[in-house]
């Protein structure tokens, strides 16, 4: 590089214009001279140590270089062996995971407990020497023996599936005989309808009625079984049978066909009120099974009473209405409309029961979802709603306890029937009693029964002119009521009359509250005189007498049994101790000509006491009448 530059440079011409100072240059320029050459040498020594350093600067950076990538292999080399093991290491501790967790089959299998199988095993598998004290050969052993175990169960297995094919097709041949039988049976049945008619053995019809008994709801059918039941064992007269329609109810219980849907897609229709929805959801609340229920109760004199029971689906609970159906032709009676009217017959058939809530509680908050205030704003149309009619049904609704889901139970119905149908027949008979009896009150007659004759004298001039029913309101607004109703002994589910006895100017009026039990619960009357003022309880002691002759000595006047003419002898007890009032009243001497009301009645003595009772009780068969 040096000898490059040098050969490059130009030697530097020095010029003379002579002389000595021309000399002294001279000298001067070649010591110069010399100086540069001596100092080019050195240069050039320089850039030569310089070039030398150079190569050994590189020679050295190289063998850094190769032995820093002969380390680098080295440290990869170490660093792909190290993930070489760990690899190796994370699969070996999978593998000891995967044996630590594996589970054997006959971990699943319940062995036979260890006394059992040392007690049952043969030794050939048992081999009790070595198994007791190897866990591993006592597994083994065991495994065998509930191979063996399953060898011998599945060739008993195998002997039970050809027994049981046999036994298949022994029942296919029966099926085929039992399938042919039933249209020789149907024909025979049929052949014989006039037997079962003539005999009264209609065997056809109960078949018939018990195939559509399956799709009653559980109440109804409790009701079916065990009135049936009752009627075979003790009623012959009870009579029950099922109305409605079978296929509605079946289709109850099927699923929803949507397949018309899907061709017939919905129309868009006006979107209802609310007036609308509500009356809808009422509907649906309300809506009663489409069976229902009849019992039919004869009585001696072929009067029927048809009761025809429903249950309303969503409520749970049952009704009933009610049907007379009389042998005769029966008078009509103004005053006895109430008394075979379906909306009273029934009512209190036990004590407190008039059917007019629902019997359970659940019912109301259903009720104020919708808006229905009361279930008696439906039973014109639905049916009264009776406990006993619940419990003929299974339904038991407790009130300190109420339940989500009442069932229907076989054995409370059962308990209850046979009392239940004695009071149905005798209400019925009753009622038909009173009937007879108001068609005579309203013509003026009080009927009196031969075997009643001895209650009453001979004569009794007193005479009922009228009779007639009133509502419970104007029953209330009578003064001389006040006491009965505070007594608690008028509800507006009584029966309210006004009777009219008149002897010459005397008119008694009487007030009458018919308890729905009569006669096991007498009537209670309320009298008012009119004759010289009015005259009643409350300012007349012996008004007040009167009244207990009839309402405390009821028991005098029940007659034959089962006392269904306490109400007429009740009446005719009023004659009489009007006449012994009457009668007995002393002559008022301010008034010229004869007495009023003459002395008829033979009276041991006219007046008794501070209060001067009357004597009210007549004595058979001397024919006087005393003080009690």
């Amino acid at each position: 590089m040096s000898s490059d530059s040098s050969k490059k440079r130009k030697p530097k011409v020095i010029r003379t214009d002579g002389g000595p100072q021309e000399g002294k240059r001279g000298k001067a320029d070649a010591d110069q001279a010399s100086e540069i050459d001596e100092r080019r040498i050195q240069s050039c020594v320089h850039f030569m140590t310089l070039k030398k350093l150079n190569r050994l600067a590189h020679i050295r950076l190289k063998k850094g270089r190769d032995q820093t990538h002969e380390a680098k292999q080295k440290v990869d080399a170490y660093h792909l062996q190290l993930q070489n093991l760990l690899y190796e290491v994370m699969h070996l501790q999978k593998e000891i995971t995967k044996c630590l967790e594996f589970k054997s089959k006959h971990e699943e299998i319940e062995l036979v407990s260890l006394e059992e199988f040392y007690k049952e095993a043969p030794p050939e598998i048992s081999r009790p020497a070595i198994t007791l004290s190897e866990p591993h050969q006592q597994t083994l052993a065991r495994l065998d023996w509930e191979l063996e175990q399953r060898k011998r169960l599945a060739e008993k297995y195998k002997e039970c599936l050809t027994s049981k094919e046999k036994i298949l097709k022994e029942i296919e041949v029966k099926k085929e005989y039992l399938s042919s039988l039933q249209p020789r049976l149907n024909s025979i049945m049929q052949a014989s309808l006039p037997v079962q008619e003539y005999l009264f053995m209609p065997f056809d019809q109960a078949h018939k009625q018990y195939e559509t008994a399956r799709h009653l709801p559980p109440p109804l059918y409790v009701l079916f079984v065990q009135a049936s039941a009752y009627g075979q064992a003790c009623d012959k007269k009870l009579v029950v049978a099922i109305e409605g329609s079978v296929e509605e109810a079946k289709a109850l219980y099927k699923p929803p066909e949507d397949s018309q849907a899907l061709f017939h897609p919905p129309q868009k229709r006006r979107r209802p009120t609310l007036g609308v929805q509500l009356d809808d959801k009422r509907k649906e609340m309300l809506k009663r099974h489409p069976l229902s229920v009849t019992v039919d109760l004869k009585c001696k004199d072929e009067n029927v009473l048809h009761l025809t029971f429903y249950y309303l689906m969503n409520l749970n609970v049952m009704t009933v209405k009610a049907k007379v159906t009389t042998a005769v032709e029966m008078t009509t009676a103004i005053s006895a409309g109430d008394l075979l009217s379906p909306d009273s017959l029934l009512n209190c058939l036990y004590p407190g029961d008039h059917g007019r809530k629902t019997p359970n509680p659940a019912n109301q908050f259903q009720f104020d979802k919708v808006g229905i205030l009361t279930l008696s704003d439906y039973v014109t149309e639905l049916g009264h709603p009776y406990v006993w009619v619940q419990k003929l049904g299974g339904l038991h609704f407790p009130k300190d306890q109420p339940q989500h889901t009442v069932a229907a139970d076989n054995s409370l119905s059962a308990s209850h029937m046979e009392l239940t149908v004695k009071l149905l027949r005798t209400r019925l008979q009753s009622r038909l009693a009173l009937h007879k009896q108001f068609a005579s009150l309203e013509h003026g007659v009080v009927p009196v029964s031969s075997e009643c004759q001895h209650l009453f004298p001979t004569k009794i001039v007193s005479r009922l002119v009228k009779w007639a029913a009133i509502p419970y309101e104007d029953y209330a607004e009578l003064p001389y009521t006040k006491d009965v109703i505070e007594a608690s002994l008028a509800e507006d589910t009584h029966l309210y009359y006004m009777a009219l006895i008149e002897r010459g100017t005397a008119k008694l009026q009487a007030a009458v509250v018919l308890n729905p039990g009569y006669s096991t619960l007498p009537p209670v009357f309320s009298l008012c005189l009119n004759w010289k003022g009015e005259r009643t309880s409350s300012n007349d002691d012996n008004i007040r007498a009167m009244e207990s002759e009839v309402n405390v000595n009821y028991k005098e006047l029940w007659g034959p049994k089962p006392g269904y003419q306490l109400l007429t002898n009740q009446l005719q007890r009023l004659c009489m101790v009007l006449d012994v009032y009457l009668e007995t009243e002393p002559h008022d001497t301010s008034v010229e000509g004869p007495k009023e009301f003459p002395q008829e009645k033979m009276c041991l003595r006219l007046v008794r006491g501070p209060m001067r009772l009357k004597p009210f009780k007549f004595n058979y068969p001397q024919g006087f009448f005393s003080h009690r």
